[in-house]
Formats: structure tokens, sequence, C-alpha cells
């Protein structure tokens, strides 16, 4: 041994080494062996006696031959050694404690070559390029893209010192993380190539912004190499975020003097579709919540009421809904911006609906104009607002402040469109429809206070269209009821019902009619109806059937004139029953004769005289019956039917009935305060006069001025039914 070559020995003692199985060997008697042979023996494993000893020299020329794969990789140049072998090598290394002079030794071989980069960017044209900037951020990304690369290569090699001793050296940076401190300090830390790419990459993302075209994965690279550096958060995110914010401020504020809302609300969203895709295409994910911040806070937040002054009454009026749709989104992200968003939507309504309830030159189509508004609103919530729930109770506040505007004009008129739309000769719309209609009609009556007043105009149109047969379908009116039942209650619809109620009692009579005739041209019979409100002797002898007392006061005639029977009124019977004594009359002669009023009177005369089934004969013609008009009987009336049901011509209202009305449901008013004050009176006994008040206004459920209150107490005061205390004149106490 002692003559041979002193590299061939080496070489001997590595192979011995790197041989060895450290006594994981067969014995010798069993390596020839056949299988399961001796299967009582056991195996043997022995620890070697001594530790094999590396050669002086191994660590230093093991470490040569790594130092020159490391320059050959950080060159480009190729590797004379196997991968494999060199790994081994580090192993081997490692294994005999050399491994904090291997990390050192690679760290300032890595540490050299790194610091020789540093010089490429001092350069003449890095540092003067400043028209071509891409040009110096290409070069600095070469230089980060090699390092990276050959970093990766080289952790490859030394991947045991990795494992093993850097591992247990919590102080010490892995090999990779060694490579970036490496070149965050040498390179990236330089105040020149920093500022030089932070200063490019900020130019790049302001071309993109204003619609150039950019090279995003150069950007991508250097913002990656930022963050893996750790300093893209202190050194890059605060600058790209000012620059960002000034950007946005000044285009916010140009654009809002430039464009409509629709344009601007448009360009708004675009830009945050674009930054967002920034974020996902090459910023780093931390930087999108302060980046869409940024973007919402000058291009929305600074400009909401601008933006809702300008904009908001023309979307709605023009019903614009993508438009809409856009600004409730766009809105819903800055903070505030929703809530201001509903509060002008809801002065809207209530603006809007104020010009439909109180032009009383717009009643004749209030309740339609209701209706459409309502829709239209309906629409909005559902599409723009995504049925949102502040929205909705919004909306229902809105209507019912501006419907209430006007009081009680919105709920006479409400009565009066279901009765245009619940009486006969309605061919607007069909029975499912004509239920969507009356549901939509539930839905605005809900908002009105005067519910009495609705129920005054409508129970006199019911009443009208059940005693002249003018109702479209008896489902729908019992739909009606049955809607208001539910609405307010068994109390409000009971008179309603009532009248069903005798009309279907009428009906029931017409099952016992017996015709009886006489020696007249026109005979009859009586059945009974609620609206009649004359008594029997008014037929002056002509009744001929028995009077029947359970059913006393209501009555409605049937005449049979030859083989013909008429189905009449009470006025229409008594003109009727003139033709008795005689063939032809005059208005006044009619009108002295019957005693009917004269309004009513023409209405009767035209219905007989000027309708389809004429059985008198009118002169002169005409669709109108005047004074002076003489009324013929016609012997030549003729009719494919037997029995034949003339209506009534409908009398239009009067402003008097009108006023009529509206001043029984003030008088019932009255009562309804008076009886409150004395129930509330009775059970506290002393009261003083606010709580009294207040205790009014939560009983009442119709609209009352503090005046009227103060009236009806004056009252009940005067009629004793309660007293002011002596010493207290805002007290009360109740006189039992």
């Amino acid at each position: 041994m002692a003559g041979e070559p002193q590299k061939k020995q080496q070489q001997r003692h590595l192979s011995a080494l790197v041989g060895h199985t450290n006594g994981l060997t067969k014995p010798a008697s069993l390596a020839g062996g056949r299988s399961g042979a001796v299967a009582s023996k056991k195996l043997i494993i022995k620890n070697f006696r001594e530790r094999p000893t590396l050669p002086d020299n191994y660590t230093r020329e093991t470490w040569q031959k790594l130092h020159e794969a490391v320059r050959a990789i950080q060159t480009s140049t190729s590797i004379k050694y196997n991968l494999e072998e060199l790994y081994q090598a580090v192993e081997n290394v490692c294994s005999y404690k050399a491994s904090p002079t291997l990390y050192r030794q690679l760290r300032q071989v890595c540490e050299d070559h790194v610091k020789a980069q540093i010089l490429l960017f001092r350069e003449y044209p890095f540092i003067t390029d400043s028209l071509d900037s891409v040009l110096s951020l290409k070069k600095i990304n070469k230089c980060w893209q090699d390092h990276c690369r050959q970093m990766i290569m080289i952790r490859s090699i030394f991947l045991f010192l990795d494992r093993t001793y850097v591992l247990q050296n919590s102080m010490l940076p892995s090999i990779w993380d060694m490579g970036l401190e490496l070149f965050r300090s040498h390179i990236i830390s330089d105040k020149l190539v920093q500022t030089k790419t932070i200063d490019g990459i900020l130019l790049l993302i302001e071309r993109e912004r204003n619609g150039e075209a950019v090279d995003r994965s150069l950007l991508r690279s250097l913002l990656s190499m930022l963050s893996d550096l750790q300093v893209y958060k202190d050194s890059f995110e605060p600058r790209f975020l000012e620059d960002t914010n000034r950007l946005y401020t000044a285009e916010g504020q140009r654009l809002m003097q430039e464009r409509e809302v629709p344009e601007y609300l448009h360009h708004v969203n675009k830009r945050l579709e674009e930054e967002a895709d920034r974020v996902v295409t090459y910023l780093d994910h931390s930087t999108q919540k302060p980046l869409i911040a940024c973007v919402e806070k000058q291009l929305l937040g600074e400009h909401l009421t601008a933006i809702l002054q300008k904009g908001l009454d023309n979307l709605l009026d023009e019903n614009r809904i993508a438009d809409l749709t856009q600004m409730c989104q766009l809105f819903s992200r800055v903070k505030g911006g929703q809530q201001l968003l509903l509060q002008y939507w809801s002065e809207y309504i209530k603006n809007f609906g104020t010009t439909i309830v109180v032009n009383p030159e717009k009643d004749k189509d209030m309740v339609q104009e209701l209706l459409d508004f309502k829709d239209k609103v309906d629409h909005i919530i559902e599409v723009c607002f995504q049925k949102n729930e502040k929205c909705i109770n919004l909306m229902k506040e809105s209507f019912e402040t501006f419907i209430n505007k006007r009081p009680n004009k919105p709920a006479e008129l409400i009565a009066k469109y279901v009765d245009s739309k619940l009486r006969a000769g309605n061919k607007e719309a069909t029975d499912e429809e004509l239920e969507r209609i009356l549901d939509k009609i539930m839905i605005i009556f809900r908002f009105i206070h005067g519910k009495d007043v609705f129920e005054a105009f409508y129970k006199k149109d019911l009443a009208k269209r059940l005693l002249v047969g003018k109702s479209a379908s008896v489902d729908a009116e019992k739909s009606m009821l049955s809607k208001l039942k539910h609405e307010c209650g068994a109390a409000f619809t009971s008179k309603l019902e009532g009248m069903f109620k005798d009309m279907e009692l009428s009906k029931d009579i017409m099952v016992q009619f017996k015709q009886v005739h006489f020696n007249f041209r026109f005979t009859i019979s009586e059945i009974f109806c609620d609206s009649e409100r004359h008594e029997a002797q008014n037929l002056k002898g002509y009744s001929t059937q028995p009077y029947i007392p359970e059913y006393q006061g209501r009555k409605s005639h049937n005449i049979c004139f030859g083989k013909k029977e008429f189905q009449v009124s009470l006025f229409q019977t008594l003109v009727f029953l003139m033709f008795n004594d005689g063939d032809e009359f005059s208005f006044e002669e009619i009108k002295m004769a019957t005693g009917i009023e004269e309004s009513e009177l023409k209405r009767t005369l035209q219905s007989l005289a000027c309708g389809k089934a004429r059985v008198l004969n009118k002169s002169p013609r005409g669709k109108d019956v005047e004074d002076g008009d003489k009324f013929i009987f016609n012997a030549d009336f003729k009719h494919k039917l037997f029995r034949i049901k003339i209506n009534q011509i409908q009398m239009k209202e009067t402003v008097e009935e009108q006023v009529s009305t509206t001043e029984r449901v003030f008088q019932d008013r009255q009562y309804q305060i008076d009886a409150a004050i004395v129930r509330i009176m009775k059970m506290r006994k002393t009261l003083g006069h606010n709580l009294l008040v207040s205790e009014l206004y939560n009983q009442l459920k119709f609209p009352v001025k503090p005046g009227d209150l103060k009236k009806r107490i004056e009252s009940l005061i005067d009629r004793e039914y309660m007293e002011r205390d002596k010493d207290n004149p805002n007290q009360y106490h109740y006189v039992a």
C-alpha cells in the first residue's frame, strides 16, 4: 500500500467506504445456501468495531469537485462530473461532520457570484436607459430567472446537506432561502436596481391602464420576484396603491363631468373588472382588497350623491333595468352606498306617487296609474335589488306615505275601480286576469288609511250591481269579499255579505212564484229584494199575490204581457201598470201619477223606451228622456225570449251622492271616536289628555286630526260622559 500512488490509495479507501454496508451483510455460510435450507439459523447484525476513516485530503478534494460543479452551473457550462456522484460526495462529507464547513463554502461561492452580478446593473446603458424601461426590466428578469435556475440545480446536488444539517439548525436558512437572501441583499436591495425595477413595473401598469398592450408575463415574473424576495409589501405595494389612488381620483372627477351616469357606471364596472384581472394575472393576491377598495372609493364612494342626483330619476323614469341593476350592484360594494341609494329610491317613489294622487285632473286614471307604478316598482325590486328586504319595506312605507297625502279620495277611487272591473260588460279580462287584478287592487288597498271610506263606496256600488243585475260574476264578487274579509276582518264585510244573502232569498222566492193573470195588458207578481224601499200600497192596488210577511220590505216584480214575462224593478212596474188605463202618456202625466223623483223616472223610462227591449215607444225618438216627451204602448212588441229582464239604466254617481256618501263616513267616524273615548275612560277612570289621545290613535283604524279628537272630547264633556279635573284642566274623569 505504501508504494502505491497517493491517488490510487485514496480511491481504494473511498471504495471501501462507499461499498461498506455497516455490518448489514449476510454471514458467509448463508451466502451460497439454498433458500430455506437452514431454517434454524438467525440473521446476525454486527456493528463496525472501528469507524472507517477518510483520507486526509478527501474533504478538500471533494469540495474542489463540488466547487467546479457550482461554478459550471453559474456560468452555464457543462459539468464534468455525474450528478449522482456529486450528490454521493456531499452525503459522504456530511456523514463525517464536515457539514458546517461545506455550508459555509457553498454560501461563499454563491455570494461571490451574486455580488458579481450587481456590476451588470451599474453599466452605462442600464443607468441612462429611461426611454425604454422594458429593456431594463428584461435584464433584471433574466438575472433573476438565471439565479433561480442555478439555485434549483445547486440545491439538487446539496440536497443531503439541506435535509440534514440545515434542517437541524433552525437559525440557518435553507439553500433556496439562502439564495433568495443573497439576491435580495446584493441586488434587489440596491437602490438603483430597486428604483429602476419598481418604476418600470409601475410604468408598464400605467400603460396597460391607458389601453396599451404590455408584456404581462414579464410583469408576472418580476412581481413574483419581489414577492419571493419579501420586498413587494414594503417597497412596491405602497407606491402602486398611491399611483392607483392618484389616477382614479383624477379620472373620477373628470368623467363625472363628461359622461352621463349610465356610461360612467359602465366605465367604473370595467375598471373594477380590469383591476381584478390584474390581481389574477400578475399582482400578489394580498393586493386585491386594498386595490379594489381604492377604485371603489375614488370612482364610487366620492361621487355617490352626485351620481344619484344626476341620474337616478332618469333611469327610473325610463325604466332602464340593466343600468339600474348595475347601479345597485356597484353601490352595494361601497360602505353606505346601498343605504343612500335606498334613501333616494324611497324619495323617488314618494315624489312620483304624489304626482299621481294629489292632482285632481288625474282622478280618472289614478288607480290604474298606481297599479302600473306598483308593477314597475315590483319589477325593479325583483330584478335590480334582488328582492332586498330593506328595499321592500321601504317601498311599502313610501307607498303608504304618498297615497295618504290626499285623504279619502284614493279609497273612494279604488272602490270605483273595483266596481268598473266587477260590472257586467267588462270584456277586458278573463276570470284569471280579473283575479290577478283584484289581487293587485288589494295590495294598493292595504296602503290606504281611510278604509271606511272604501267600504262606504264599495257597499253602494255593490248594491247597484246586484240590484240591476250588472255584476259580471258572482264568483268574482265573492272572491273580492273573501279578500276584504281576510284583510280587514269579518266585521268589515258583514253588511256586504248580507246583500248576497238577500239576493239568494230573492232567488228562493222566484221558485215560489206563481203567475196570476188579470184582464189587463200587464199583470204582476211579487218577489223580494233588499233595495226596494217602497211600501206595497205604492202599487196602487195592482198587486195580485198574497203578501208574505217573512220577506217584508224586499220587493221587485214580474210583469206578464200576453205570452211574455218581464222581470222589472218597482219603478218600472209602476210605469207598466199605468198603460193598463191608456195607450199614451206624457212624461209629466207619468211623473204625477207615479210620484217617482224626476231623475229616477227618466232613467226608468229610458230603460223601457230606449233600450233593447222597447215595450214603450218614445216621441220624439232619442236616447235621452226630456220634459214633454210622450210614451206610447208598443202593441207590436216582439222578442225571441219568453222571460225578459229589463235592466234599469245605471245612473252615474252625482256630486251630491258622492258628498253624501263621504259625509256619512265622517258621521260614522264621529260615533266611533265617541265610543272609543268612552270605552277608554270607562276602563281607566282618570286619564290625562295626551295619554287619552295616544290611546285613541292606537285604537282608531282611520286617520284623525288632533283637533277632531278635541272636539269629540268637548262634546262628551258637554253631554256629561266625562268631566275635567277641577285643579288640572288637562285631566279627565269618567262620569259613571
